[in-house]
């Protein structure tokens, strides 16, 4: 009997978490949900003013044949809007990601033989650099990239979004490397390997957790990012800047444009799923 109690008291205590996860992944998924299913209302069930309609309706895609129309004539220009962020998330990734292993790979094996005392201290500095909200810098920054050209160009927010990410990535892959035994470049260079082979053939492939990880964290703060874009663009639009400039009068032509943002992201997600776990646990735990 006591044996009995405590399996009920296990499989009662089992059931009521089970339910509370539920209860709270259905509370920050609504927003979401509802968010979709707006986006393929028509206009009458949208602006109903008698009840709230929730799926007595006949579903459509106007609204994403509107904002996603083919044509740079087009009135809202979704279309425009998603290929610009694409272009900014993706290159300030691949640029973050490609500076912050060379810097990680300096400053997790080079620097502690060359300047054992001083590799901490630059860490330091440079995650010090991610502290600095990018408010406080827009102003210079503005001047800076007119001057060289880089105002209201995808490069320009490529470069200003990798300055932003790279403090963060940096700290992270260099985490992920300290993990991996020095033993192992030892034996890389005792066959023969120079450093360069060592990081790209040894140390990149131990690590494609950690670096899918990051190349997430980096993608996701690009394709979200509002005040650089706002600043340092005045014909280009990304999708943050695109989404705030609807009115009121336009629901379904916001919902459905980001539910059209969503999917990128959750797609980029989805493909390194397997190493971000992984990618973003590794480190934790110290021997």
């Amino acid at each position: 009997q006591i044996l009995e109690g405590r399996t009920v008291q296990k499989m009662t205590i089992s059931t009521l978490r089970h339910c509370f996860a539920i209860i709270v992944v259905g509370v920050f998924m609504f927003p979401i949900a509802w968010w979709g299913l707006t986006s393929i209302k028509p206009v009458s069930a949208i602006f109903d003013r008698d009840r709230v309609i929730f799926f007595d309706f006949e579903p459509t895609l106007a609204s994403y044949h509107v904002i996603l129309g083919s044509g740079w004539d087009n009135l809202f220009q979704g279309r425009t809007a998603l290929i610009s962020s694409m272009i900014v998330a993706t290159g300030s990734t691949i640029l973050t990601i490609s500076i912050a292993l060379g810097a990680a790979f300096c400053l997790s094996r080079l620097m502690p033989r060359l300047m054992p005392h001083r590799a901490r201290n630059y860490l330091n500095f440079i995650l010090l650099q991610r502290i600095i909200p990018p408010i406080a810098i827009i102003i210079p920054l503005v001047f800076m990239f007119r001057d060289m050209g880089l105002h209201d160009t995808h490069l320009g927010l490529i470069i200003a979004h990798s300055m932003i990410n790279l403090p963060l990535a940096l700290f992270l892959l260099k985490s992920f490397m300290d993990d991996i035994p020095i033993d192992v470049d030892h034996a890389a260079m005792i066959d023969g390997a120079s450093p360069f082979q060592c990081c790209w053939k040894i140390l990149m492939p131990m690590m494609r957790g950690g670096i899918a990880g990051a190349a997430v964290l980096c993608f996701v703060f690009s394709w979200t990012e509002f005040t650089l874009a706002v600043f340092l663009t005045n014909t280009i639009q990304t999708l943050p800047i695109k989404i705030s400039t609807f009115s009121s009068w336009t629901y379904g032509y916001s919902s459905a444009l980001g539910s059209a943002a969503i999917l990128p992201s959750f797609i980029f997600i989805l493909i390194f799923q397997t190493h971000l776990v992984r990618g973003l646990t590794l480190g934790a735990i110290k021997d």
